[in-house]
């Protein structure tokens, strides 16, 4: 059952109520006999779970390809030439015209 806060209108007195969604809300302020009103606040919410970004369940444009999560255990590939690959080594070589 939800816990309901009131405040008297007349003295400021606070009081919090449990009562169920059904009962009628309490209109009498038990010190002077005044009007109370329901004090509403902010709720804090908490969203957990997968849902809730704008990354989640987002569709995916025809074409677009799924983003691969890089591993970092996996090393990183690196082109080496060899060693006997010169440019002074080829069959060919241009000059450059004066």
């Amino acid at each position: 059952m939800p816990t309901y806060q009131y405040r008297c209108t007349e003295c400021g007195t606070e009081l919090e109520a449990v009562q169920k969604f059904t009962d009628d809300p309490l209109t009498v302020c038990p010190e002077c006999d005044g009007r109370l009103r329901k004090v509403f606040n902010a709720v804090g919410v908490v969203f957990k779970g997968s849902g809730f970004y704008a990354t989640d369940n987002r569709a995916r444009k025809h074409g677009e390809a799924k983003p691969k999560p890089e591993s970092a255990a996996a090393p990183a590939k690196t082109e080496s030439k060899p060693a006997s690959a010169s440019p002074s080594s080829s069959s060919t070589t241009k000059t450059p015209a004066a």
